[in-house]
Order: structure tokens, then sequence, then C-alpha cells
């Protein structure tokens, strides 16, 4: 069975513990959640909004490359 790789290492009370990549992604995925629940819940944007800026942040991120000259 393949070991976590330790993302990070936290004190809490006093106490070091380390994070693993897996842990710190659902974290992430948990808090990004909460916060787009909350945000469409205080009617800062609908969920169609939502997912129309993640297409448009999609193809910004993954456009494709212009070609290098040689």
């Amino acid at each position: 069975m393949a070991e976590n790789k330790v993302a990070l290492k936290m004190v809490v009370d006093g106490k070091e513990r380390d994070v693993t990549f897996e842990e710190l992604a659902l974290s992430n995925n948990l808090a990004q959640e909460a916060l787009v629940r909350l945000l469409i819940e205080k009617n800062l944007f609908t969920a169609r909004e939502l997912l129309e800026w993640i297409e448009k942040v999609k193809q910004e991120r993954y456009r494709a490359m212009p070609e290098k000259s040689e």
C-alpha cells in the first residue's frame, strides 16, 4: 500500500500533526463548496452564473498556447 506524502505540518494545541495531500485536497474542496453554497444562498450569484464563470476560467486557463517560431 502506498504511503500518503506529507503536504504540510501543523501544530494544534501544541502537538505537531502531519497533513497529507489527500487531506489537504479534501479540506480545500469542503471549504470551497461551503463558500459557494453560502454565496448562492446570499444571492450574490446563481448556480448558473457560477458554471458560466467556471467555463470562462477553464477556457482562459487551458487555451491553446501559441506555437514557438524557430
